[in-house]
């Protein structure tokens, strides 16, 4: 369960099993307030990961040219 412990400027912290940590604001629902369960996911983005390995992979061809 990750709960709302109370916000710090820019920053929201959560208390999950005992421990804080900082969420940025704006990745918290704007109705949250201090003491409410929230909801985390995490999701890998296939198409965004694939692109980002296509530009490294041209920078690094592009550096290592012979």
């Amino acid at each position: 369960m990750f709960i709302v412990d109370r916000f710090e400027n820019d920053w929201a912290v959560i208390e999950h099993d005992g421990k804080t940590f900082n969420l940025p604001r704006v990745l918290v629902p704007p109705e949250a307030a201090e003491g409410d369960v929230v909801v985390i996911s995490v999701t890998v983005d296939a198409g965004a990961t694939a692109g980002l390995k296509r530009e490294v992979r041209a920078l690094a061809d592009e550096l290592f040219k012979d």
